[in-house]
């Protein structure tokens, strides 16, 4: 790994890249119009789909390098991408959600980056209770100064300002890279590497077995995206120099949570046997959607009828439910057996036997 200096930085971001944010370009050994490989910079790249574009993008014969500070999992990306440690006035990677962060970045890639693309989300929209597409309307920041918040402020609000400040964020981006720009607004990203849980913890439940409480109603629709789809369209994209805004989440076509939970069982050859408990009921026993029962949106279920249409049209594809699950629980499986015993997210056993003790007796 090299230090590196804002000069250094700049000169080697010919590039595309970053899990929440980044930019490309080609190199100049090829011609516009047949360009075989790109020099692709991307910001972060050790978290969840970083690893996946950068292995992806190399596959493709791109070259990648990375800047980052050198602490999110450290000598984990293969040996031919060129790592940059670096950390422009201790905020470049820790601000990656916030128009500060984009800002500064653009600052320094400005002029020497053919695309910038930014992973945002479709928290950005204003009102999803209905679905969504890329022309809704987008969530407006109410606070004294989006680039003096921080990811404590965020953190205190109980993540009310995520969605306003990525909106934001997207509009410094097209500020500071007009047509230049590739935003990607991914729903729940999910599969192996995944570290809140939000998915795996269906595959680790039904991997276990036995009566497992399930959420509303089996047709209640559900939305998520692998990681390693969401990262290789994000790269086929920029290799076709797109630019635009494009709802980037999945399956290819409806799935309620029923389709997705037995889908799981049967990718599993588990025994499980789901009692489904209605959304009524969930709250009186303060069983939440989205963290006690995970992908499941509950009362909102808008969020998982956003529209992918225009990805799709642009290449968007999806592995198969099977591969994510297996793959996803295989992975939590090789995590350190402290981790194991602690998911992040979904019921304790403890919790999901009395909740489901509790429906039992009121059935009688």
């Amino acid at each position: 790994m090299n230090k590196t200096t804002r000069r250094h930085f700049i000169k080697t971001s010919i590039a595309v890249g970053s899990g929440l944010g980044f930019a490309l370009r080609s190199t100049s050994l090829f011609a516009e119009k047949s360009v075989k490989s790109l020099r692709i910079l991307i910001l972060g790249g050790t978290g969840f789909t970083g690893p996946y574009q950068v292995r992806y993008a190399l596959s493709r014969g791109h070259k990648v390098t990375t800047f980052n500070r050198g602490k999110t999992h450290p000598g984990e990306l293969p040996n031919e991408v060129e790592q940059l440690v670096g950390d422009r006035n201790g905020k470049l990677d820790a601000l990656t959600t916030l128009p500060a962060w984009v800002r500064d970045a653009a600052q320094v890639l400005k002029g020497n980056v053919e695309r910038y693309v930014f992973v945002s989300t479709i928290s950005v929209y204003a009102d999803t209770s209905k679905g969504v597409d890329e022309t809704a309307p987008l969530a407006k920041y109410d606070g004294s100064d989006p680039f003096k918040e921080t990811l404590e402020a965020m953190k205190a609000s109980g993540y009310k300002t995520y969605g306003p400040l990525k909106a934001l964020s997207e509009q410094e981006a097209e500020k500071w890279f007009p047509g230049k720009t590739l935003i990607v607004r991914p729903g729940l990203i999910v599969g192996p590497r995944d570290e809140t849980d939000r998915f795996t913890y269906w595959p680790v439940r039904i991997d276990r077995g036995g009566e497992v409480l399930a959420p509303g109603a089996p047709t209640d629709p559900v939305q998520f995206i692998d990681a390693r789809d969401l990262a290789e369209w994000t790269i086929r994209e920029v290799e076709n120099r797109e630019t635009g805004i494009y709802n980037a989440t999945g399956p290819a076509k409806p799935l309620g949570i029923g389709g997705m939970l037995d889908g799981i069982k049967g990718a599993l050859n588990s025994n499980a046997k789901f009692t489904w408990a209605p959304a009524d009921f969930l709250k009186q026993q303060k069983v939440d959607a989205w963290s006690d029962m995970p992908v499941w949106t509950g009362d909102e279920s808008g969020m998982a009828r956003t529209s992918i249409s225009r990805a799709r049209a642009k290449g968007l594809t999806f592995r198969s439910l099977a591969d994510t699950a297996s793959e996803a629980l295989a992975w939590f499986k090789s995590q350190p057996q402290g981790r194991q015993s602690h998911l992040k997210a979904g019921l304790t056993p403890e919790h999901e036997a009395e909740v489901l003790a509790a429906w039992h007796k009121q059935q009688k």
